[in-house]
């Protein structure tokens, strides 16, 4: 990957990514309902140096809709932790967490979940990648998770909860493993761009930045 021109990375077609197997998170999945458990969580997320993350909304159908964020799903090196913010006082830790410049919080459009985010509890995000910019400047264009899992990791990630209601008081094992996966493709990403050199201090954005544009676009 390392120095690789635009032209080695040709378009995939939606064939391409079809042909992919189908590919979800395996390993242990954490959904704080108490006070204690959200420490636990923090606690085990603090001990890394980079995190995936993502955010998953309920779905808007009607014209005018909007809904604040529903869950926040964070990738350690350990498990991946879902945090249903309309349920569970968390955000004040999730605050801290974001802020904190020594811990990488890595992802796709990260600008647009961090706003939305803000809405619901003040942050100042420090310490983000987003994978898509990081790409973008080595030649890719089609820069989602979908399209980046597919080409670097050889995987197709499936899409059937993306639209189901996340704000439901008990999310289904469909819907966890789901949200799960796209925080921990996050991460497995980043490591992949980063044995390939791909990555550098400048990738790493402030709130400042972050928050007045798309980071996608530069």
């Amino acid at each position: 990957m390392t120095g690789a021109p635009p032209s080695a990375f040709p378009a995939l077609s939606a064939e391409d990514v079809a042909a992919l197997p189908i590919r979800r998170y395996e390993g242990e999945i954490h959904l704080p309902t108490s006070a204690a458990e959200l420490e636990r969580a923090m606690t085990e997320l603090r001990r890394d140096t980079v995190l995936g993350f993502d955010t998953e909304t309920r779905p808007a159908f009607r014209k005018g809709e909007h809904y604040p964020p529903s869950l926040v799903q964070i990738a350690g090196s350990r498990a991946v932790h879902l945090f249903p913010i309309q349920r569970l006082d968390c955000t004040a830790a999730l605050a801290e967490l974001i802020d904190h410049a020594g811990i990488i919080k890595v992802g796709v459009a990260l600008a647009h979940d961090l706003r939305e985010l803000n809405r619901v509890m003040p942050i100042e995000p420090a310490g983000i990648v987003d994978l898509g910019r990081v790409a973008r400047r080595h030649g890719i264009r089609q820069t989602g998770l979908r399209n980046l899992a597919a080409r670097f990791l050889g995987l197709r990630i499936p899409k059937g909860q993306r639209t189901t209601n996340w704000a439901s008081p008990r999310l289904t094992p469909a819907q966890l493993r789901y949200a799960a996966t796209d925080a921990w493709i996050a991460r497995e990403l980043y490591r992949r761009f980063e044995s390939a050199g791909w990555l550098t201090p400048a990738d790493v954005t402030a709130h400042k930045k972050i928050m007045e544009k798309d980071a996608g676009h530069p």
